[in-house]
């Protein structure tokens, strides 16, 4: 039984590796191609259905209250180009992803009020599943061949549990990293005791220790409805205020995790081993 299940774990990775290598690149706007830009910014946030409606209102206003904010507007006018690239999808299960806001340049605020705009006016109701592994490299083909010229490439991964199925987690995001990205996390608790049982810190933890990495990775969680918007500003002018990266990835100096990574993940069934 254990060598059945490895197999299907490595079916897995070999799987979500081989979708990646053949997708597509998404094209950012037009005229985009090797504009430079300061940070290249994936908004991947997650719309499982343990979220209702008034939940996914709430998120999705905390980062179009973000991309508003004088804060923001001003890291990003600060920067070395005073400018970044941004998208924003949300995911659920190991094949839901939509792109709510597709890649644009934002260099001041009547750009980043059109993306915000956007947001104000999305209704779309939750998915299915929490497969953040699936959302990773979903992120991660969103970045490859974008035609724009990042100094640095950064994905904020948001969840209110933990990865339960798609590929395992730890294979997913070490795929990532590979390719040079620093993910960051923001675990948001917005049920009491968290979701499926996991309280605040615990999700915290799963997020540090399973989720993010790379260069100057770095996790801010959200223990209440009314903190999300507040947190959502605060990592945002972080990680577009953040120098350019480090050498050293931070998969290559990675402690063992504190919590068991697939805590919660569930293979699918692939029938017996041939």
């Amino acid at each position: 039984m254990r060598w059945r299940v490895s197999r299907r774990v490595a079916i897995l990775c070999g799987t979500a590796a081989l979708t990646l290598a053949l997708a597509k690149p998404v094209a950012a706007q037009a005229g985009t191609d090797g504009v430079p830009v300061d940070v290249e910014l994936v908004l991947a946030v997650d719309v499982s259905r343990s979220m209702d409606a008034g939940e996914l209102r709430l998120q999705r206003d905390g980062y179009a209250a973000a991309l508003r904010d004088p804060s923001v507007i001003a890291a990003i006018e600060s920067g070395f180009y005073g400018r970044i690239a941004l998208t924003y999808f949300e995911w659920g299960g190991d094949t839901e992803q939509r792109i709510v806001i597709p890649w644009r340049v934002i260099d001041g605020r009547a750009h980043a009020a059109a993306a915000a705009t956007l947001l104000a006016n999305w209704h779309a109701p939750p998915m299915g599943d929490t497969s953040i592994s699936a959302a990773l490299l979903f992120a991660d083909r969103l970045l490859r061949d974008n035609g724009l010229a990042g100094t640095r490439r950064v994905i904020d991964v948001s969840g209110d549990g933990a990865n339960n199925w798609g590929p395992p987690i730890v294979a997913a995001r070490d795929a990532v990293l590979r390719d040079g990205l620093t993910i960051n996390g923001l675990p948001i608790t917005l049920h009491p005791g968290g979701p499926g049982g996991m309280p605040a810190p615990l999700l915290t933890i799963y997020y540090e220790d399973c989720v993010t990495g790379g260069p100057d990775a770095f996790v801010l969680s959200v223990r209440s409805p009314a903190l999300l918007a507040e947190t959502i500003r605060r990592k945002m002018v972080q990680e577009i205020s953040q120098a350019g990266p480090r050498l050293e990835r931070a998969s290559e100096t990675r402690a063992a995790p504190r919590i068991d990574c697939e805590i919660d993940h569930h293979v699918p069934n692939m029938g017996p081993p041939e």
